[in-house]
């Protein structure tokens, strides 16, 4: 490997031009934040054309390559801000090297006029790499966690048990202030208060900057902190109002917590903190109809009863930013949470019976049990950082970060089979209990560099080492009648450990030639997985390796067109990395009716994703843009089920083919007037699989749609109005169909206290015993095996209150200027 890593490194490290540079840095005049991504061009004012320009970086700093003499005039602009000419220093340019300083611009006074009427902040704007969110302008969100505030964006679904899918596909990395995690996303996610979030950021189609796991590419959350000087305190209360619906479950569902932001900023240090604790219950029921064929007999067990989610989270969160000068910066991040969801569900399996096919009339049997099965998840975590900056004179930046992170998932689940409540008789038919630890250790190291600009644009280069050591001890016991002892059974009970190693090296140019910008990139990784698995009899003890050297090119091409419009063509290639539990090959019993089971040799999936963008912004404040994608996946993971026994089916993660998905992604925010606002995202795609299991092809697809949808109204005297609709539509799967998905809601909010307190009355899941909100039926069958199809109810019509609370608020107009469009990137 040392070997190729060499030469590759020194073909993107090679020697750059000597020419002279003009230097500078572009910031916000009013409130000094850096602005992100400028455009800065050099004109030749004799000639009245563009000879040299060039996009500033992250922290607004630009350095234009050009060593003629002559009289130059540079031009700096940026979206919401007057465009700068400046002649100081360039009338008689000398062809040497000159430093500009900082460079000052002035918001346009219509958006300062509508800052300081309406104070609402636009919800989207466009970044040249990724779209970015303002997670504050989803007030349903409030009181919820990250995954509440992500269901109102374009090309994201949530469905009813919580799972997040960007254009179709689970599959995406999720980076939390910049920094990549290794463990569950779910768990990270739902541990995030949505009053922490400050804004979300999606990078489709990444650069080979970046790591190249996740089908659907980065999603990147970023925690609020304080830029300004002083200190900065949040508190923010949430309470829930009892259930509207009784669903017959075990306990009534209770919704509440609480969250606190503090930042302090002072000279050269910044610190913030953050803590929260909710209790967010959820009540429902099941519906369900299943049936196997085994050998000509077939068995049907329907079921109904109720179904219920009670969750505990905590989670904190420190930080330190320390800059001793304008060259130097070293930042230390703390985050930690644990978190408990019990699912207890209560089913009644009223008319189990078999028959034979031969003889489909009469019945073989006929039986009834009860089904008490309560699977409780642990997910705790704990993610340390260090990062440390250094910026050189005249440009060129070198970048370190190491991170830890240790993740604990697992948790029992106790499965029950007990005789109906009608029966005269009492006992236990089956009675067993699992239980699984799995602690996950990871440790990422990177080193960036980024070179002065050379004559073909900005060149950056960089190593990466991750290390992820994630462990399983499953233990699956059932209780011997005779003895009332637990036994273990060795076929479901089994000890996993996955160990991968990963180098990578990448080298990457970022360039601008008039209207045009580009980005070409190149990442290099090498990768080994091993997986140990044994059984707890001591019988079976497997090594399973699986090693490759892969390449992952990355290309973006944007076109900057006239009144405020952009076109842009990227490519990516991608991995999307298999999971621990997916290759462990022991079933894992989920319910009265389900195992799971992974497979051991399961090769990841290889991604080609594609992207065409454009984008408009208009004088008005709306904006629009449209994403045409495709995405073709080598080596597809899918679930697909067996018949285990006559009532148990076994749910199996295999390879099964190729995967294909073709779509247009559109949002918009249209503003009818100053006190309206609408925020609209709209996803259309095409799903194709390709394959075959066990045997058996796999040819599957359909048109998939979904529709985010956000409508916002300032009432007088500081009152707000929201209503926000998140649609799924109906979509085929590998073995069948997942039905449509909808939750409506509404909210009314009240500002006090100049502004300070905020009251938030939310109605979530809107019902009313009338649209069918918030259920959703899974159906799958194979043809002359099985079929199953169950709905899943959840609740509706939730009324939750929300109090917010800030110390210190500062009053200025450039805070939303910053907030919309100037923020740093992490």
């Amino acid at each position: 490997m040392l070997r190729f890593v060499s030469p590759f490194l020194l073909l993107f490290f090679f020697a750059f031009s000597l020419q002279a540079q003009i230097t500078g840095q572009v910031k916000d005049e009013l409130n000094k934040q850096e602005l992100a991504f400028a455009s800065v061009s050099l004109y030749d004012k004799n000639k009245k054309e563009i000879v040299a320009g060039t996009l500033a970086d992250a922290e607004g700093r630009f350095a234009i390559q050009y060593g003629k003499k002559g009289n130059y005039i540079l031009q700096v602009s940026f979206l919401g801000y007057n465009t700068l000419q400046m002649e100081e220093g360039l009338n008689a340019y000398t062809g040497q090297a000159l430093g500009l300083g900082t460079v000052y611009l002035q918001a346009s006074q219509a958006l300062l006029d509508e800052i300081e009427v309406v104070g609402q902040k636009a919800v989207f704007y466009q970044k040249p790499d990724r779209q970015v969110y303002e997670a504050s302008t989803l007030r349903n969100a409030q009181g919820g966690n990250a995954i509440d505030a992500l269901k109102g964006l374009p090309g994201v679904s949530v469905d009813g048990s919580g799972t997040v899918s960007v254009r179709g596909t689970t599959g995406f990395v999720l980076m939390i202030n910049g920094r990549p995690v290794q463990g569950d996303v779910q768990t990270y996610l739902q541990q995030i208060p949505a009053n922490a979030v400050d804004k979300m950021e999606f990078i489709t189609t990444p650069s080979a900057k970046y790591d190249p796991e996740g089908k659907a590419g980065i999603l990147n959350i970023q925690l609020k902190k304080n830029y300004e000087p002083g200190s900065f305190t949040q508190v923010n209360v949430k309470l829930g109002l009892p259930s509207v619906q009784n669903y017959n479950n075990a306990q009534y569902a209770q919704r509440y917590g609480a969250d606190l932001i503090y930042n302090y900023q002072k000279g050269k240090w910044n610190f913030s903190a953050g803590g929260n604790y909710y209790r967010n219950d959820l009540a429902g029921r099941r519906e369900g109809d299943v049936y196997t064929i085994i050998d000509g007999k077939k068995t049907v067990f329907p079921s109904d009863g109720a179904r219920s989610f009670d969750e505990e989270t905590y989670s904190g969160r420190v930080g330190l930013d320390f800059t001793p000068n304008e060259n130097n910066s070293l930042s230390f991040g703390l985050f930690a949470g644990k978190r408990q969801k019990d699912r207890l569900a209560d089913i009644t399996y009223f008319d189990n019976h078999g028959i034979d096919l031969a003889q489909p009339n009469e019945r073989l049997y006929t039986f009834q049990y009860f089904n008490h099965n309560l699977r409780t998840r642990l997910g705790n975590f704990a993610l340390g950082s260090l990062d440390y900056t250094h910026r050189f004179k005249g440009g060129g930046r070198w970048s370190n970060s190491f991170l830890y992170e240790y993740t604990l998932l697992g948790g029992p689940t106790i499965n029950q089979n007990l005789p109906p409540i009608w029966a005269s008789h009492t006992g236990t038919y089956q009675d067993e209990y699992n239980t699984n630890d799995n602690p996950l250790h990871g440790i990422r190291f990177q080193s960036d560099y980024v070179f002065k600009p050379s004559k073909l644009g900005t060149w950056s280069a960089g190593y990466q080492y991750r290390h992820l050591n994630h462990v399983g001890d499953f233990v699956y016991e059932r209780k011997n009648s005779e003895t009332d002892a637990f036994e273990l059974v060795p076929e479901f009970s089994s000890e996993v450990d996955l160990k991968r190693q990963i180098h990578s090296v990448y080298g990457n140019l970022d360039g601008k030639v008039n209207k045009w910008a580009y980005s070409l990139g190149l990442r290099v990784e090498q990768m080994n997985r091993d997986l140990h698995l044994k059984d707890k009899t001591g019988l079976l003890d497997t090594l399973y390796s699986y090693d490759f050297l892969k390449f992952y090119p990355s290309a973006q091409l944007t076109w900057n067109l006239p009144k405020e419009q952009k076109l842009k063509l990227a490519y990516s290639r991608r991995v999307e990395r298999t999971t621990t539990f997916k290759m462990n090959p022991f079933p894992e019993r989920e319910h009265s009716e389900t195992l799971e089971q992974g497979d051991p040799t399961l090769k990841p999936e290889f991604i080609d994703a594609v992207e065409l963008s454009y984008s408009k912004n208009f004088k008005s404040g709306d904006a629009f843009f449209s994403n045409a994608y495709f995405r073709n996946t080598q080596n597809l993971v899918n679930r697909v089920n067996t018949v285990f026994n006559d009532t148990i089916l076994n749910r199996i993660y295999s390879n099964v083919g190729v995967g294909r998905a073709v779509g247009i992604e559109l949002g918009g925010q249209f503003k009818p007037n100053k006190n309206w606002s609408n925020f609209v995202g709209f996803n259309l795609y095409h799903y194709q699989i390709d394959g075959s299991f066990a045997q058996m092809p796999v040819h599957t697809g359909s048109w998939v749609y979904a529709i985010n949808a956000n409508s916002t109204y300032n009432l007088p005297r500081n009152w707000t109005l929201q209503f926000s609709l998140n649609y799924l539509s109906k979509r085929v799967t590998a073995q069948g169909e997942d039905s449509q998905f909808y939750s409506p809601n509404l909210s009314l909010s009240k500002s006090f206290m100049q502004k300070r307190l905020k009251a938030t009355l939310q109605w979530l899941n809107m019902d009313m015993g009338l649209l069918g909100t918030n259920e959703q039926r899974i159906t799958t069958w194979r043809k002359g095996s099985f079929y199953t199809t169950t709905n899943y109810v959840y609740e509706v019509d939730m009324l939750i209150l929300n109090l917010s609370y800030t110390f210190n608020e500062r009053k200025s107009k450039a805070k939303f200027i910053k907030s919309e469009f100037g923020e740093r990137e992490f």
